[in-house]
């Protein structure tokens, strides 16, 4: 699926949809560090587009012909971190909004912190993506349960033209671990330490971590341990001695970017655009529950043309063709799990590889399979 990623960062939304197998055909990002190693690490650019001034991002969007648009408007107004006040950079929710309900593409996916679900920015957002008529499925997503190895909850609200508030919260359940992932089991022993030092916000907190567990949220402050630092009940090392923080790389690991993807420019700004991107697996996850219910509706899609083709070019009676729609819906939730690209004479092979398929009796499967058949003829002569 074509994807504009807006309030791009330094690229984790789009190296998680991109791992998904959709295609970035445009970025946007103003600051202008985090766009710089957004060049450096993938084929196409981000531009440097003031998203504010609507007439201008609509225009550059629109031309691009995306089919879902991405993004997280900046967040520190919303953020736990922050004083919760919402200023001019909350106001960029609703130019989000408004730039998906100019353009309109099929999907878009609003990525922030969980505390934007409350906010006046968000009340105003969402009825703009509703009137545009989108529903939309509206969770926080907790990253650990998303092949992540940090503890790091995130609002996602998840728009699709034409479809029913929640739509899509099924398929984001079916895919969620249900055990918290670790550090060691996301990386192994690649930092090559057993435990390290994550700030605290305030005294008073665990600030020892095992890689034996999920990592705390990662954030911007990443300062060495402290000398007026007393060991915590709960750390994870009964002494100081030889603890460090981790490295900005590292951190990256943490948030799940690939080792080759590079970062450059001062500390603090390698800190603070690792802090705000999303965690490219929790994306990769997102885009890939959006890829198999895309293809659902696919194979259950223009049911009213199909049946008349089914009756004018196979002469088949109201019966039979309503026999071959139900047989076509069976094979979408069949392969709920399984993502495949969106053409649905690509799911005969994979129809092979789900053991409920497997389970059906021959005639049921050969059905099935000429359902399938059936409507890849249909799209093909359309």
């Amino acid at each position: 699926m074509r994807v504009a990623d807006l309030f791009s960062g330094c690229g984790g939304l789009s190296a998680g949809f991109q791992g998904a197998d959709h295609e970035i055909v445009m970025a946007a990002e103003k600051w202008d560090p985090a766009r710089d190693v957004y060049n450096s690490n993938f084929d196409h650019e981000a531009s440097a587009i003031d998203l504010a001034n609507l007439v201008e991002s609509t225009f550059r969007v629109n031309r691009e012909r995306p089919e879902m648009i991405v993004g997280g408007p900046p967040c520190q107004d919303f953020s736990a971190a922050g004083q919760r006040r919402e200023t001019g950079r909350a106001d960029l929710t609703m130019v989000f909004a408004e730039i998906v309900s100019a353009v309109r593409p099929q999907w878009f996916v609003m990525e922030n912190v969980p505390s934007v679900a409350g906010s006046v920015a968000y009340s105003h957002a969402r009825p703009t993506f509703s009137n545009a008529g989108y529903g939309m499925t509206e969770l926080v997503l907790d990253a650990s349960l998303y092949g992540v190895p940090q503890i790091r909850k995130r609002f996602f609200c998840i728009g699709c033209l034409g479809e029913q508030d929640g739509f899509l919260e099924h398929h984001l359940e079916e895919v969620r671990s249900e055990n918290r992932m670790s550090v060691r089991d996301y990386l192994g022993d690649e930092f090559g330490i057993d435990v390290y030092y994550r700030h605290p916000r305030n005294w008073g907190r665990k600030a020892i971590y095992s890689i034996d567990e999920p990592s705390a949220t990662v954030r911007s402050t990443n300062r060495p341990v402290s000398p007026k630092y007393r060991l915590h009940e709960n750390d994870a090392s009964d002494t100081l001695e030889g603890i460090r923080q981790l490295t900005p790389e590292e951190r990256a690991r943490i948030q799940t970017f690939a080792r080759d993807f590079g970062f450059a420019g001062t500390r603090t700004d390698v800190d603070t655009m690792v802090a705000n991107a999303v965690p490219v697996e929790l994306a990769r996850h997102v885009g890939e529950a959006i890829t198999v219910y895309e293809r659902s509706r696919g194979l259950a899609a223009n049911d009213d043309a199909f049946r008349r083709w089914l009756a004018e070019e196979r002469g088949m009676t109201s019966e039979s063709s309503g026999d071959v729609v139900s047989r076509l819906r069976r094979v979408g939730k069949l392969l709920d799990d399984n993502a495949q690209g969106p053409d649905p004479r690509d799911t005969i092979h994979a129809l092979s590889k789900v053991a409920g398929f497997e389970k059906l009796s021959p005639s049921v499967r050969s059905h099935l399979k000429r359902a399938v058949q059936l409507k890849a003829e249909f799209l093909t002569q359309s």
